[in-house]
């Protein structure tokens, strides 16, 4: 086989999708979440260490990014240990929503 022939073959193989551009996708996708979880936790800590409260609306979206991405990965993979933690986190993400909503309804302190 030629070097065309090869280039071909695998094109045909990947339905035209360039795997380097895919992969390198994943890995700022990964990198993103991470910056985000830090960032949160961050915001957390300082909330605390300020106000002597918790945001809850920067935990309902730490959670529902952990949701989301459990959620894509049991849809492509459909693993029952992908179904337990996505049911985790959405429980999770509900709970702090629910909370965030009576912070800003004034139930909470803020």
């Amino acid at each position: 086989m030629e070097k065309e022939e090869i280039l071909a073959k695998a094109q045909g193989e990947n339905k035209g999708k360039d795997v380097a551009d895919i992969e390198a996708q994943r890995r700022g996708a990964y990198s993103a979440y991470f910056v985000g979880l830090c960032l949160i936790c961050i915001w957390d800590l300082v909330d605390v260490i300020i106000f002597n409260r918790i945001n809850c609306g920067g935990n309902m979206v730490l959670f529902a990014m952990g949701f989301t991405a459990f959620l894509t990965k049991y849809l492509k993979q459909g693993k029952k240990h992908e179904l337990a933690v996505t049911i985790f986190y959405g429980f999770c993400m509900v709970a702090f929503l629910v909370l965030w909503i009576l912070q800003l309804v004034g139930v909470m302190p803020r």
